[in-house]
Order: C-alpha cells, then structure tokens, then sequence
C-alpha cells in the first residue's frame, strides 16, 4: 500500500463587520503573497490551493498558514475571513466574478449561480490512472455520507438556523451534475455520461462535473468534493487524512468497489446534511440506521491498515473524538444561535 500525496482547496467567505458578504475578492487576492489563491463564481469568495504535501503536519501547517496570510489581507481591505460554508447574513444573491466563464455561468444558470455563495473544502489525492480514479470513486461512495456529517458547518444562513447541519450541500444538491456520482464500470463508462451532460447542454464542460468524487481530466488525481469547508484547520486534515486512506484502501483493494441501492444512498446523503453528527445516520451497504458515531467508527476501522501505516491512526482517532465531544462547526453555530453569540466571531479566521 502506497502513501500518495495530497492537496487541498479551501474556499473561504469576506464579510463585513456585520456578516454581509463583501465582493472584494480580487483586490484580496492581489494582497496575498505567496499563497495560491483562486477567484471562485461570486466575489465574497476566496480559495486557497495548497501546495502538495506528503504527511498531515506539512498540510496542517501549509493551510494554518494560508488562511492566517488570508486573513490579513482580507483586513487590509476591511473585510474578515470566515471558514464558514454559507453566507451567515446578507441576502442570498451575489455579484459574479468578472471572468468570461463565471459570466457565462450566471447567463446560463440565472438565480442558481447567483446564489451560490457556498464554500466547500476539496481534497486531491494521487492515483495511478483514470481507470485507478474510478474505481476509488465506486470505493468511497458508501463512505460520502459520514465525510459530510463530520464536517457539515453550515447550519446558519442569512440570520437563520436553516435546520440543517449542512445547508450547503442542500444548496449545491441544485446543480444538474452534483451529491453522489454515479456507479462507473470504467472511464469510458463515465466519458460518455459526461459527454451525455455536455451535448445535452445540461453542463458546459467536464469542469462543470460537480459529483462528490471525480477524476481529474488532465492529472492522475481523484479529487473528492463532498465537504463543506471545515471550521478549523484541524478538522480539514482530519478530513484530507480520512480521504487519503479511503484512497489507499480502495487502490489496495483492487475491485470495482460495490453497488448501492441510489435510494438508499441519497437517503443516507439527506440525513447527514440534515443531522450531521448529532443524531443517527444510515449505513449504505446494510441500509440500516446507526448513531453517526457509530459509523464514525465503522470508517476507522474500514481504513484502519492505510492509517496505520501513514502513522496517522492516533491523530485520527483523537481529533474525531473531540468533534464528537465538543462539536464541529454545524454544533457551534446552532449553539451561538441559542445562546445569543455572534456566528461570525465563531466562524472568523484570525490573522
């Protein structure tokens, strides 16, 4: 079993001191040096790109890093940084980025692009080819659900508590190509669904393939996308970790990896978005209810070989329980809410 590297995309909001959102990405941007940074469809957004890492403590202190240069910037042009997945206050249309693509996008798309302030945490992880690519995709589809519940940190949106611990991903679920990708027998099985996509005018082009796993169309990566932006930089090495091992166990394996009922797939999908790690999720491959805990716990164990030999299975085990213990963002905003404290001072990314 092999260690492949990994990187990561962080998508970050830029708010007022009020929690508006603030369309001031590029001239953030422009401020940031050194970090790799990327314009996203609305202009209160930012994405930081880190660069690849071989182990968890490069990538933690790469994306402390990041965000903290982020951070700073932002202030420059009074605006804070907020790992959060959704804007907390403010209305729900955005200005779009000025670049011909994004325009494009909110020609063709109307109201869906313009909402579309969310923010998701993406994790590149290194497989040998395409074919390898899809298999890992089939491997970590029973496994989706659990990633979500463990990072959901959207359950506040425009001064509510939507009643949902991942109001992102029941935001992104819109896009006629996104949640769950499809069982795949082989690239050219996912090819020609994709070029189904495209000739029907459904999406643009492959870039618009917004499925939670999805082979790289130029890299031998497999880029995983189910996240919404984790609150701390702790939880998305836990996530980026989890992911890796998933990669390595699916690639060890060997299969095609198995096939689930979509039903019970998206049900279990819905209920992690709704829930999140607070009450009980379901388990795809015996399509029986468990306490997200619990299958917390039954992911640990499937991955348990990878995590050892990354040296990882500590850290893992200790940052998913205090998660668990003292909650991940989704928990913190609900109780901010309930205790009259300001979701934005919770969420803000300190220089």
């Amino acid at each position: 079993m092999s260690h492949p590297s990994m990187g990561v995309e962080e998508e970050l909001l830029l708010v007022s001191a009020g929690g508006d959102p603030v369309p001031r990405s590029k001239a953030v941007a422009a401020g940031t040096d050194g970090v790799d940074i990327e314009l996203e469809l609305t202009r209160a957004q930012v994405e930081i790109n880190s660069p690849v890492c071989q182990t968890a403590d490069e990538l933690r202190y790469q994306l402390t890093w990041a965000r903290s240069k982020l951070a700073e910037a932002a202030a420059e042009e009074h605006a804070q940084l907020l790992a959060i997945a959704v804007p907390p206050r403010g209305v729900a249309t955005q200005l779009i980025t000025r670049k011909p693509r994004y325009e494009q996008m909110a020609a063709r798309y109307g109201l869906l692009a313009r909402e579309q302030a969310v923010c998701a945490c993406h994790v590149h992880i290194d497989v040998p080819d395409r074919e390898a690519a899809i298999r890992v995709s089939n491997h970590l589809r029973p496994w989706l659900p659990a990633l979500l519940a463990l990072t959901a940190n959207s359950a506040v949106y425009l001064g509510q508590d939507t009643g949902y611990s991942s109001w992102r991903s029941i935001m992104l679920s819109r896009w006629p190509c996104s949640g769950p990708p499809p069982y795949f027998e082989s690239a050219e099985h996912y090819d020609a669904l994709v070029a189904m996509l495209v000739a029907t005018d459904s999406i643009m082009d492959e870039r618009m393939v917004y499925w939670d796993v999805r082979p790289s169309s130029h890299l031998p990566t497999v880029e995983i996308r189910v996240s919404d932006v984790p609150l701390t930089v702790d939880e998305t090495v836990l996530l980026a970790t989890l992911v890796r091992a998933l990669v390595m166990t699916a690639l060890d394996d060997g299969g095609l990896g198995p096939k689930l009922e979509p039903e019970v797939l998206r049900a279990a999908y819905w209920l992690a978005a709704r829930d999140g790690i607070t009450s009980n999720g379901l388990e795809v491959l015996k399509a029986r209810p468990l306490p997200m805990s619990e299958l917390l716990g039954l992911l640990q164990r499937h991955v348990s070989q990878a995590l050892n030999q990354l040296g990882e299975a500590d850290m893992v085990a200790e940052t998913i329980q205090r998660v668990l213990r003292e909650g991940n963002g989704a928990v913190k905003q609900r109780q901010a809410v309930r205790d009259g404290f300001d979701v934005v001072a919770l969420t803000a990314v300190v220089d």
